[in-house]
């Protein structure tokens, strides 16, 4: 949930100019706006942890009385990114209400949010900082950092002003005091040569652990040493067993090292699941290719976050993907339904969000901006109870799958890919379904999943090894002589009990 962008203003959407995204204008979400019912609502969607997104203060061109938010020459967009921090030790004031007791109506929310069951998650940035970063409780000096040999020179096209002497490198490893407009102008890289880096980031983890949150999506991990890693979640869990580390990762190459030696618990699945289960939805490619997926995985698959959406993806329902919130349903119940790995939902998703708007700094690039004060259209129809028949319809499926997803048999049990024993038929195409098994502790189920824009008569093969493998007793009603059938409307799935 990206909480800047969690509002119930009433303006419409065509109030929404490019000039107006700003917080006086256009409102911001509050801590206070995540209610207790906004929360049980979460618990329909069958979810155990929210991720709450740019709680942590970053630069920003909004006026806060009192509070410096940055040099506006280096901000992008009029809120600015939430992964520009400017004091890891202090929270967004636009997110509360009463900006002197912000810390108060942050820890309500863990409160709130602890209360229905739910865990926190908030965002750790190891590799980058805002260029003007400046903490009362830690800072950082230059000895933190890359300084190059020149001083910096932001490209002409911002407008402003803004020096630094020597530079330092910019966060997305540009070592040059010459970034472009799309490198990470505004942020600066950390320096983990120096082991003082590994001692103040251990200790920012340490503070937000004791404010009560659970664990920590940590982004760009990649551009991080995974031995610090592997050092602080040891220290972590000397005090914190429980801590959850989700780490933001995209190459399979480094999979096993964040995993071993970086020692976090998931990792996102983006060079997998993500990018295939999109090229098959955009029908690319053909269902079959979900195979290989596992296959390459192999023990990683349970330490794997799956995902089909994030604030840093296009929308799935966006002119940019497939339009329509349906054709994801077939990626959805993949992903939340063939292993063990969690499943990731990113706010609006479940409602088929489009993310369409034209917002200030990112454009109308099939995002939620994570750059200005904007609106979320289904969001705000939702909180505003006014959700179209279409969201509806796919906020049900939602509800569906991720509600069977946390039953122990798809929680715990083990999978059985039946593609194998399935080829090209009158009654089955590998290329638009796919069908697995999953089984635990004696119960096992079927399910089948249809990729194609036309319903669809199944006849699904089971072997005996399949009923050998995952301990399952054939019956009468099922057992590897027969071919199972079934009718599956269009993008849709069905499980069927064995």
């Amino acid at each position: 949930m990206f909480l800047r962008a969690f509002s119930k203003s009433n303006l419409p959407e065509s109030s929404l100019l490019l000039e107006n995204y700003r917080c006086d204008f256009n409102s911001c979400g509050k801590f206070n706006n995540v209610t207790e019912d906004r929360i049980l609502e979460l618990k329909k969607l069958s979810v155990s942890a929210v991720w709450y997104t740019g709680v942590i203060a970053h630069g920003s061109k909004s006026e806060v009385d009192g509070i410096y938010q940055g040099n506006k020459s280096i901000i992008k967009g009029e809120a600015g990114s939430p992964y520009a921090i400017r004091d890891y030790y202090d929270l967004a004031p636009e997110l509360a209400e009463d900006i002197d007791n912000r810390f108060s109506e942050f820890d309500a929310l863990i409160e709130r949010t602890h209360n229905a069951g739910l865990k926190v998650i908030i965002d750790f940035i190891p590799n980058h900082v805002f260029r003007e970063y400046k903490s009362k409780t830690d800072n950082f000096s230059d000895e933190n950092f890359y300084l190059l040999s020149d001083q910096l020179h932001l490209p002409e096209s911002l407008g402003g002003e803004y020096y630094e002497n020597p530079a330092k490198a910019t966060g997305n490893n540009c070592f040059s005091p010459y970034p472009q407009i799309n490198d990470w102008y505004e942020t600066i890289k950390l320096n983990y040569e120096n082991k003082d880096t590994w001692e103040k980031m251990l200790r920012i983890l340490l503070f937000w652990l004791s404010k009560g949150v659970d664990g920590f999506r940590c982004d760009m991990i990649e551009l991080v040493p995974a031995e610090f890693f592997g050092w602080a979640i040891s220290r972590v869990k000397e005090r914190y067993p429980d801590a959850l580390f989700i780490g933001e990762a995209y190459q399979i190459d480094n999979y096993q090292r964040y995993l071993e030696l970086g020692k976090f618990d998931l990792l996102y699945d983006k060079s997998i699941y993500y990018d295939t289960l999109i090229e098959v939805i955009k029908g690319y490619k053909g269902a079959s290719v979900l195979s290989e997926g596992w296959k390459r995985l192999g023990q990683m698959q349970s330490s794997m976050l799956n995902f089909l959406e994030n604030h840093d993806e296009q929308r799935i329902s966006s002119e940019f993907m497939v339009r329509d919130g349906m054709k994801a349903i077939p990626a959805v119940a993949f992903s939340a339904l063939f292993n063990k790995a969690p499943f990731m939902l990113y706010f609006g998703q479940e409602f088929g969000e489009s993310g369409m708007l034209e917002e200030g700094f990112s454009g109308k690039d099939g995002r939620t901006s994570i750059f200005d004060y904007t609106l979320v259209p289904s969001i705000n129809r939702f909180l505003n109870g006014k959700l179209t028949k279409e969201e509806k319809s796919i906020y049900k499926k939602y509800k569906e799958i991720l509600k069977s997803a946390t039953t122990s048999i798809f929680s715990y049990g083990e999978s059985f890919d039946l593609g194998y024993v399935n080829p090209h038929s009158e009654y089955f195409n590998p290329e638009k379904q796919f069908a697995f098994l999953r089984s635990y502790k004696g119960k096992g189920a079927l399910v089948v999943i249809n990729f194609d824009s036309q319903p669809a008569d199944i006849q699904v093969n089971i072997p005996l090894h399949a009923f050998e493998y995952l301990n399952l007793k054939e019956s009468d009603k099922f057992n590897s002589r027969d071919k199972i059938s079934c009718k599956i409307a269009s993008y849709d799935y069905l499980i069927i009990k064995l």
